[in-house]
């Protein structure tokens, strides 16, 4: 019965990727930003449940991957095919997303093609993810952005909209070129051989996890300070501290 409490977690992230999917369709950002943050969060203890009760497997593995390809990879492109779709449409005031129901903008002429686009993260993740599966490597660190890292990234963006109304920030976010950018750099990082560390604790010494309690409580005050609008500046530092590890480690040695 104990082997089967990881995998059960895993399966509610399944689960919370399938309810942020149909709200990401239904373009119901912000509940869909909810439900990915929620199937994050399974994410992050079916690994931990794992460790604690001693019943890592297969499957386990096989099955984690599965579940972040909904929550992680399939919400993020779709989320990034409705802002794509409300960059070309213009739906967007000060008031809110204006969503039209039945989405008339969504065909496959070459001036609505590039909603689309989004899926690119899709695809990406979906490519991430099996490379991860197959790399005995990436246990205390990764290479490349993890896919959870980048759906809160993508998902930050409509968050951003609701919360912090803004015409410069509505303006820059919902510029189809920036869009654009922003999905080709999220399924480079996704896919690059950037080594960057994992929040994973073997034990609360801050000594071996200085790293990882210095980014943790930073992340935390800048989101205390700047709610959604932390959520790009953490993913860019978590980026940025890697890179100077990795090349303080080099250095040291």
């Amino acid at each position: 019965m104990r082997k089967h409490i990881p995998n059960f977690i895993t399966l509610l992230n399944v689960f919370s990727g399938c309810v942020a999917t149909v709200f990401a369709v239904q373009n119901q950002l912000e509940l869909a930003a909810l439900f990915v943050a929620l199937g994050i969060f399974f994410d992050f203890f079916d690994g931990l449940a794992a460790r604690v009760l001693d019943v890592k497997s297969e499957l386990g593995l096989q099955l984690d991957s599965l579940a972040d390809m909904i929550t992680s990879g399939l919400v993020p492109g779709i989320v990034m095919f409705q802002l794509l779709g409300m960059a070309q449409s213009g739906g967007w005031s000060s008031g809110g997303v204006q969503i039209t129901e039945n989405m008339s903008w969504i065909s496959f002429s070459t001036a609505n093609f590039w909603p689309f686009v989004g899926f690119i993260i899709t695809m990406a993740s979906a490519y991430r993810l099996a490379k991860f599966n197959l790399d005995e490597n990436q246990v205390s660190s990764f290479i490349g952005l993890p896919t959870p890292a980048n759906a809160l990234l993508i998902l930050s963006l409509p968050l951003i909209l609701f919360y912090h109304p803004s015409n410069i920030l509505s303006e820059m976010i919902l510029n189809q070129w920036f869009l654009i950018g922003l999905t080709l750099l999220s399924a480079f990082l996704l896919n690059c051989n950037i080594p960057l560390f994992a929040l994973k604790f073997k034990n609360l010494s801050f000594k071996e996890n200085s790293l990882r309690y210095i980014f943790l409580i930073i992340s935390l005050v800048l989101l205390i300070t700047m709610h959604f609008l932390a959520v790009p500046i953490i993913i860019l530092f978590y980026v940025l501290s890697s890179l100077i590890n990795q090349w303080s480690n080099n250095m040291n040695k």
